[in-house]
């Protein structure tokens, strides 16, 4: 693995410096200012996630495209996988004021397909609402085969139900299978996980990709055909030279049930708040204790929902903000990995990008407003521009570029062309929704300090249209950022606003219509299917 992590790190920081080079070498010209010096500090801040990004694109390609067996490639276990392993396994589901009417029958057809003697499901409750709690308790009764166990305080959230559970009621399973609200799996992925771990006793987590389940409404729609492409080249970089220091994301995975038991226990924070963004510290703990936990970077059968509108989006990137900046004091405390600090680190720059950019941008606007960047070089500022989007977008342009290299690929998303103007569409999406959940989450994090710690709530996972006065509710801080952009930069700068500030000045009627029906040609192949 030494010679993998320094290619990784000389990609890394090619990639950053490249970057930095480009955007030196266009304000050069005519001596810097201070808001450039600015500018260029900020994008130094956002260098190593660019080169994260870049590195693990560039990776995940080239074995995707030449390699016939990209998972085995990176998860040697998964070549060994026999087909007729066996092994005691539950499947835990955790719900918390939930429509069950909407979780039980994937349950059901999931679990048609497994042998009753060796799995189990659990549903494990959070809720703490009366009427929740009868609904879901009358619903599961409804179901014989699946059991039921509710905790009356929901004390560590989801680490916290997860963990009583495996005390007290997994009995004499070897795995558990943790489900979210919305995760949808089948029978042969969870066969396959299980013949895995039966194949390497030291796997402690595998964690398979998780893609979108079928939806109607454009923004999930949209959202969850890039995510797709990005998480598939990422996750192949990124598990090829992490090996078995890998991330886990907190469902959709299995778990062995001892070692997580022995060294996957969460204590509160020195403040004493609990742990929100459990998984990544839970994976930290396992790979510091010599087990490993290791990614497999197969789509087939691994699924879960996206928020449905702009709003829930929103909501769910700032409880994740609120989480992965708690890492940064988890990352002074001893018993870590460097590898292990380095998986929370990554997490943390996820979010920490978000205020650079922002600081980017008024350093930018400043910068214009007052007179600078006159003897700025266009050429080289365009190509610094585009090499900062490219780096930062890089995993899912790579995942957009195997599936035009690879026609049975593209033959399940109804050829090149389609795939093409899905691509195409949502690029122009996630121009805009960059630019908006960049600055949200700048204000977010700045405001974060002087917050009262929260929970995790109730999540709306329906779909749902969105009105106008809601979204201009929402979004008015981000449309006056927007339109004090274009009035203080000079009208002769206003192109190289236009990547940052029009996507701000768009976020109403961006939100308003992509929370409707009709409006996305992207679809995933499950989607095409569904139809």
């Amino acid at each position: 693995m030494i010679l993998r992590r320094i290619i990784f790190a000389l990609l890394l920081l090619g990639i950053a410096a490249g970057v930095l080079g480009l955007a030196w070498r266009a304000v050069l010209p005519g001596g810097v200012t201070a808001w450039e010096w600015l500018a260029l500090a900020a994008l130094a801040g956002n260098a190593t996630w660019l080169g994260i990004s870049g590195a693990h694109a560039l990776i995940g390609l080239v074995i995707l495209l030449a390699s016939r067996d990209a998972p085995g490639l990176v998860l040697p276990a998964a070549r060994a996988a026999r087909a007729d392993a066996r092994a005691p396994t539950v499947l835990a589901l955790c719900i918390r004021h939930e429509d069950l009417s909407a979780i039980i029958p994937p349950m059901r057809r999931l679990m048609a397909g497994l042998p009753a003697d060796q799995f189990t499901l659990w549903f494990l409750s959070d809720s703490q609402d009366p009427a929740a709690i009868a609904a879901e308790a009358a619903a599961i009764a409804a179901w014989p085969e699946a059991r039921y166990r509710r905790r009356t305080a929901n004390t560590g959230f989801k680490a916290g139900n997860v963990m009583q559970f495996l005390d007290h009621h997994a009995g004499d399973a070897r795995y558990c299978i943790c489900l979210d609200a919305d995760s949808e799996m089948t029978p042969e992925t969870v066969r396959r996980l299980v013949a895995i771990m039966e194949a390497d006793a030291k796997l402690a987590i595998v964690q398979p990709l998780i893609v979108g389940r079928p939806v109607a409404a454009a923004f999930p729609r949209l959202f969850q055909f890039g995510m797709r492409a990005m998480l598939r080249a990422w996750a192949t970089g990124q598990a090829w030279w992490q090996g078995p220091a890998g991330p886990y994301w907190g469902h959709n995975a299995i778990i062995r049930i001892a070692p997580f038991r022995a060294h996957a226990r969460l204590e509160t924070l020195p403040d004493g708040s609990h742990i929100l963004s459990h998984d990544q510290v839970e994976a930290a703990r396992l790979t510091a204790a010599g087990w490993k936990v290791m990614v497999l970077p197969e789509e087939a059968g691994s699924l879960s929902g996206n928020p449905p509108a702009l709003p829930e989006f929103i909501a769910r990137d700032r409880r994740w903000g609120a989480g992965n900046m708690q890492y940064l004091a988890l990352l002074r405390l001893p018993g870590l990995s460097w590898m292990g600090r380095w998986q929370l680190l990554q997490a943390i720059l996820l979010f920490l990008a978000a205020p650079f950019w922002a600081l980017l941008l008024l350093a930018g606007v400043m910068n214009a407003a007052t007179g600078g960047g006159a003897g700025t070089d266009s050429a080289f500022l365009a190509a610094a521009m585009l090499a900062a989007w490219g780096a930062q977008n890089a995993p899912k342009l790579a995942g957009y570029a195997q599936v035009l290299l690879q026609p049975g690929l593209a033959a399940r998303y109804g050829g090149r062309a389609v795939f093409a103007r899905g691509a195409g569409l949502e690029i122009l999406f996630g121009l805009v929704l960059e630019a908006l959940s960049f600055l949200d989450k700048a204000i977010f994090l700045a405001l974060l300090p002087f917050r009262r710690a929260a929970g995790w709530g109730a999540q709306n996972r329906a779909a749902r249209g969105l009105g106008w006065g809601a979204a201009l509710g929402l979004l008015w801080p981000h449309l006056l950022v927007g339109l004090a952009c274009f009035a203080l930069v000079p009208a002769s700068a206003w192109v190289w606003l236009l990547p940052w500030a029009l996507p701000l000045l768009l976020a109403v009627p961006f939100a308003v219509l992509t929370s409707r029906e009709g409006l996305a040609v992207a679809a995933t192949p499950e989607e095409l299917q569904h139809r």
